[in-house]
């Protein structure tokens, strides 16, 4: 039977002040003027944190190579999911243009 690793208060208290201090980051990047760049900030911080808690929280750093196989194949499917989604709310502007030839009547017609 394996021990399972039992992370120090020093490394859990560390990383719960860093995941306070980058939330308080994400509140001062908020007030930011950076146009489309606040969305793309936040979610940098966000998947940052993400990452800090998986690793050290979840014990992701102390397993098996199989375990993290299946966090990366998450993350990935979780990113082509937000590329999806992004791709759809990117084009819903998007208005049909019917081209000019599509009004012409069939050459039968015309005679």
């Amino acid at each position: 039977m394996t021990s399972a690793h039992i992370p120090t208060v020093k490394s859990l208290v560390s990383v719960w002040a860093a995941l306070v201090v980058l939330t308080w980051t994400t509140v001062g990047v908020s007030y930011l003027e950076l146009g489309e760049l606040n969305v793309i900030v936040a979610l940098a911080i966000a998947v940052f944190k993400a990452s800090l808690v998986a690793w050290i929280f979840m014990g992701v750093r102390y397993s098996t190579q199989m375990t993290r196989l299946f966090v990366v194949a998450g993350l990935v499917w979780l990113s082509i999911m937000i590329l999806i989604t992004g791709g759809d709310y990117l084009t819903r502007g998007w208005d049909y243009q019917p081209q000019p030839w599509g009004n012409v009547k069939p050459m039968a017609a015309n005679r």
